[in-house]
Formats: structure tokens, C-alpha cells, sequence
């Protein structure tokens, strides 16, 4: 029998019916529907709904069907979460469970499922952060004080560290965390006690509810509370910067794979090979991750889309709602782990890599902040600097192959100490200040990445137990 079915006549058309139940997804929020329903039990006792013995049982059956629910999860007339909850206890405890809906509404009700699951996801998914960063962190440890080119436009720059880069990453992934956070933090009000727009229609404690389910506060406004899905549009957009950032460092890493760089060798356990050449080993983890990202995208701007010409409050549109959050979940939770094993198990070429990033006048800028040191004016450096790379280009010479009188007749200003300023060693330590590629500045950074990530762990287990 239907919730609602009391006001009708008429079933529902066969095809409607199918095609209108949310249960064949939502029953993915069975355990967030179960730890709502015992806190709204809870509430029921104290309001003297329930007596203690009804209690008592209804608690007894929400934790049978929270331990064997799932094996009950293909029921053909259970309409959605909510549904199938209230008709299986009543299975287990009788006409009790019957109760259990007083004072309370599924729009309150999948409201608080949705916000009970994003939490956890939050918080799964900064733990995911955490073990990607950690891992990224090690390699750059391992990686020394060797050297590599960086890049802009996709031509050489200047060099970098190794480490250097790989830290960049590690900015990016922690400034994801602090976002996820923040989330967190916003969506973690409870709206049970809302009703279906108006609010209860029974004295319930709300604030003893939102502590049950460990919210912050119960949500202020009823109407707002049955119809915000704003919680899930930030969830979905922060993870679609999340997917951006893993396309970014994808994409990177597909790069540098190829002959052409020859900076990485791909690891066997996260590479295919091709059916056609027997050569071939494909970067497909990286290429999915890449393309996995716009899944993430697409599955945000739904709920943006969806949402946008909803009137107060809730409206069956908002079914809608639930299935791009569990998309976006799943897709990052999933790039997220192939990331973090990839990175433990990816080779370095540091050879090939300090080799490229001793060619192609990557000392050029330091070249030109030797003549400044010289009193030269930086754009008249910056020129000189240029007619000398372009004199080294005719003669496949780099700058630091050139002879001295050669560049003299480019500028007075060159010493003989110029050669010992434009050295891979010396261009990487001339980027001194914080936030720079400089040997002693990249240590310091990578001593405190490990801090940070230590920190992170700390904080994602106190989450977990709290």
C-alpha cells in the first residue's frame, strides 16, 4: 500500500507507476534513512508519542533491518527509501512501526538522508586527499634535488625541482580539502522536525534530533530546509574542481609518459596494452581519470539545471537531485584511488629529466639577472640576453657554451663569473624567496608538506571517531 494512498480511487498507471519510484537508487541511503528514523524515534518517546516498550521495539527492528536490509533490496512495490523502511518494519515489528511516521514528512526526510550522506562523503573523500597527497609528498622526497624543465605555452621555461612539482600538486589537492571542508561545515544542520513545509505538527526536541545524528543545530527555516539542496550543488561543484585538478595532473603525467618527454615510465598495473600493436602501453587509468572528469561536471551542472525554476518548496523535481550526488561520489572517490596507486607506483627518469632541464637556454632569465646584478637595467638585459640566445642558436651553442669574448661583443657586462651563475645549481638557487624552486626553499616547503599531511591525517581520524 502506498504512503499516500488514503486520497485515491485509482491505482497509479503501471508505466507511471515504474517510472516515477525512486527506490531502485535512493535504497543506496538505507543506512542514512535507518539513523534518521531512530533519532526521530527518539524524538517520538520524548514527545509521548511512543511509550517506552513501543520504543524499545522499534529500535529492535530499525537494527535488524540495518544489519539484513540489503538483502531485501529488491522489492518490486517499495516506492522509495522511505517506503521500503516503513513496510519492512512493519514486517518485523507490526503495527508499531506504523508510528514511526508521526510528525514527520519524506521531504524533511530525504532532505536529511541526502545531508547525512554528503557529510560522509566529505569526509571519505578528504581521507582519499589525504592519501594521494601523502603518497605525492614521498615521491618527492625520493625525488631529491633532482631537476626538470618546467613548462609554460607547453615550451621549456625554466627549471624546476622535481619535488617542486610535484608539491604544486599537493597545493591544489589541499586547497580541495579545505573546500570540502567548508562544505561540511555549511550543510551540517539537521532538518528533521520540518514537516512537509510548515514545520512538526508535534512538540519535538529538534535540537536533541541534531545531536542524535551529530549535526551542529537543527535547520532554522522549515520551507528552506524541505527544498535546499544548496549542500549538493557546492558538493558537486567542489568535486568538479577536484576533477579538474586530477584531469590537470592526468594530463601532465600522459605527457610526460610519451617518448617525446620520457620523464615517467607508466606502471604495468595501471596501463592496457593495444590488440592491434604489440609494442603499445597505454596511460588508459590516466586517460580515465581525464575523462571521468567531465562525468563530474556534467553531474553538477544537472543539479544546477534541475534546481533553477523550482518555487518553494519541495518539488518531485528534486528526485532528480539524488543521483548526480551519488555520480559525482563515486566517480571522484574511484579517481581518487586509481590516483593515489598510480603515483605510489609510477618511475621516474630523474636522468632524462636534469638533462632536459640543462637545455633549451633555460638560464636564459638568469643569464639576464646576472647582468642586472651588474647594474645593467633588466630590460636592456632582458635584450641582451635575447641576442645572445639568438646568436647560440645559430651556432647550437647554449649560453653557457659560448665564449667570453663572443658574448663581450654582446655586452661589456659579462665576467668571468657569468659561467658559474647561469649552472643548473645556480639557476635552480636564484629563485631564493618563498614559494621558489631554490634547493634550500624546497626543502623547507617539502618539510612542511609532511607536517600538513600529518596534520590532515590527524584531523580526518578525529572526524571519523567523533
Amino acid at each position: 500500500m502506498k504512503m499516500w494512498s488514503g486520497r485515491f480511487r485509482q491505482p497509479l498507471d503501471p508505466e507511471f507507476e515504474r517510472w516515477q519510484r525512486s527506490f531502485p537508487f535512493d535504497q543506496r541511503l538505507l543506512q542514512e534513512e535507518i539513523s534518521a528514523s531512530r533519532a526521530h524515534a527518539k524524538a517520538l518517546l520524548a514527545a509521548g508519542v511512543l511509550s517506552g516498550a513501543e520504543y524499545a521495539t522499534m529500535l529492535g527492528g530499525l537494527e535488524k533491518l540495518s544489519l539484513t536490509g540489503h538483502e531485501l533490496l529488491n522489492d518490486p512495490e517499495a516506492e522509495d527509501v522511505h517506503h521500503f523502511v516503513e513496510k519492512s518494519l512493519q514486517g518485523l515489528i507490526g503495527e508499531t512501526a506504523l508510528k514511526l511516521h508521526a510528525g514527520r514528512s519524506r521531504n524533511e526526510q530525504i532532505a536529511t538522508d541526502l545531508r547525512l550522506f554528503v557529510r560522509a562523503q566529505c569526509d571519505e573523500i578528504s581521507r582519499l586527499l589525504a592519501e594521494l597527497v601523502a603518497a605525492t609528498t614521498e615521491r618527492a622526497r625520493q625525488a631529491g634535488t633532482a631537476a626538470m624543465p618546467s613548462y609554460t605555452h607547453l615550451q621549456r621555461a625554466e627549471p624546476v625541482l622535481v619535488a617542486h612539482w610535484l608539491l604544486a600538486y599537493c597545493e591544489m589537492f589541499l586547497r580541495d580539502v579545505e573546500r570540502l571542508r567548508d562544505c561540511r561545515e555549511r550543510l551540517n544542520h539537521c532538518p528533521l522536525g520540518s514537516g512537509a513545509i510548515a514545520g512538526a505538527t508535534l512538540a519535538l526536541d529538534r535540537e536533541m534530533v541534531a545531536g542524535e545524528l551529530k549535526f551542529e543545530a537543527p535547520t532554522r527555516n522549515s520551507m528552506d530546509a524541505t527544498s535546499d539542496r544548496d549542500f549538493a550543488i557546492e558538493f558537486a561543484q567542489v568535486l568538479s574542481i577536484l576533477a579538474v585538478h586530477l584531469s590537470r595532473w592526468a594530463e601532465e603525467f600522459i605527457l610526460f609518459s610519451t617518448l617525446e618527454y620520457g620523464f615517467v615510465h607508466l606502471p604495468e598495473s595501471y596501463s592496457t596494452g593495444s590488440s592491434a600493436m604489440p609494442q603499445k602501453q597505454n596511460p588508459d587509468a590516466l586517460e580515465l581519470i581525464r575523462g571521468k572528469a567531465g562525468r563530474v561536471m556534467g553531474a553538477a551542472q544537472q543539479l544546477l539545471i534541475t534546481l533553477k525554476g523550482l518555487p518553494l518548496a519541495y518539488n518531485k523535481d528534486m528526485q532528480e537531485t539524488q543521483e548526480p550526488v551519488f555520480v559525482v561520489a563515486d566517480t571522484v572517490s574511484m579517481m581518487l584511488r586509481v590516483a593515489g596507486g598510480f603515483m605510489r607506483e609510477v618511475q621516474f627518469d630523474l636522468e632524462r629529466m636534469a638533462s632536459a632541464a640543462s637545455s633549451g637556454y633555460m638560464n636564459a632569465m638568469a643569464a639576464a639577472t646576472y647582468l642586472v646584478g651588474k647594474g645593467v637595467p633588466f630590460r636592456r638585459a632582458h635584450e641582451v640576453i635575447g641576442r645572445a640566445v639568438r646568436a647560440g642558436m645559430e651556432q647550437r651553442l647554449e649560453l653557457h657554451e659560448m665564449k667570453l669574448a663572443e658574448l663581450r661583443e654582446i655586452s661589456e657586462a659579462f665576467g668571468d663569473d657569468f659561467y658559474a651563475s647561469v649552472t643548473l645549481e645556480a639557476v635552480l638557487d636564484c629563485h631564493d624567496v618563498t614559494g621558489g624552486t631554490a634547493r634550500a626553499k624546497v626543502a623547507a616547503a617539502l618539510a612542511s608538506m609532511e607536517q600538513r599531511v600529518m596534520q590532515l591525517r590527524k584531523t580526518e581520524a578525529a572526524d571519523v571517531h567523533a
